[in-house]
């Protein structure tokens, strides 16, 4: 009787060795899935196949219509990328950032990312923030003909682009800024050969923004741009 193990003795143990292979096995998991994510690269696999006598492979172009709503939700997603903030100042730098892996460089031609530079919100988001950044800026579109392709114009891919600028800021996010804005912009046709292998995950037919203007209801340009209001701010 003296070699007996009592039963609140035997549970003990027993939890015990559950519990370490617990602990094991997240260990393993969270490693595992820390090599996986971020996936930061492309990775190219090959994938091969048997062919049937009566198979036959026919290539086509992309269809003109399924390529017209990719230029449109293109341009939707440019607008987003362009003019939203959030606090996170991280986020914000990367995704402004003059290099490859900068959204609105990316999509952008020269000229256009070199007037993007020159905005407010752009040079105050650069600087070297020591406080809490408390600005938080969406966009909004409505639910039809937010992007509608310009008529009487020399060049076929020109785009008026209405959306509501909401903007929120102070300590406490109790004062706002709202706009809406109406923007012309022009996309030029992608060169398999411009596009670089860097850009291509966010940017695979390498579609860029060449023209991007505000402009008001009688299609006349405006000197301004929705990221050019931080004088409100300092009101």
């Amino acid at each position: 009787m003296q070699d007996r193990i009592e039963p609140p003795i035997l549970m003990s143990r027993l939890m015990t060795f559950v519990l370490a292979t617990s602990l094991v096995v997240l260990a393993v998991l969270v490693w595992t899935l820390d090599k996986m994510f971020p996936l930061n690269r492309p990775q190219v696999f090959f994938l091969t196949s048997q062919m049937m006598d009566d198979q036959q492979l026919t290539l086509t172009e992309i269809p003109k219509d399924n390529l017209e709503l990719y230029k449109q939700q293109f341009i939707k997603e440019y607008i987003r990328a362009r003019n939203e903030i959030e606090p996170n100042l991280s986020i914000m730098r990367a995704r402004w950032a003059n290099n490859a892996d900068g959204i609105v460089k990316t999509w952008s031609n020269d000229d256009v990312f070199g007037k993007f530079t020159e905005t407010e919100m752009f040079n105050i988001i650069n600087q070297d923030l020591t406080e809490v950044f408390d600005i938080k800026c969406v966009v909004e579109f409505p639910l039809y003909n937010s992007v509608i392709r310009a008529v009487n114009s020399d060049n076929a891919d020109t785009y008026s682009v209405h959306f509501q600028y909401n903007c929120k800021y102070g300590p406490l996010g109790d004062q706002s800024y709202v706009q809406e804005y109406i923007i012309r912009v022009q996309l030029e046709p992608g060169d398999e050969n411009s596009v670089k292998w860097a850009e291509r995950m966010e940017n695979p037919l390498g579609i860029r923004v060449s023209g991007y203007d505000v402009i008001d209801a009688q299609n006349k340009v405006l000197n301004t741009d929705p990221l050019n209001w931080s004088g409100v701010i300092q009101e």
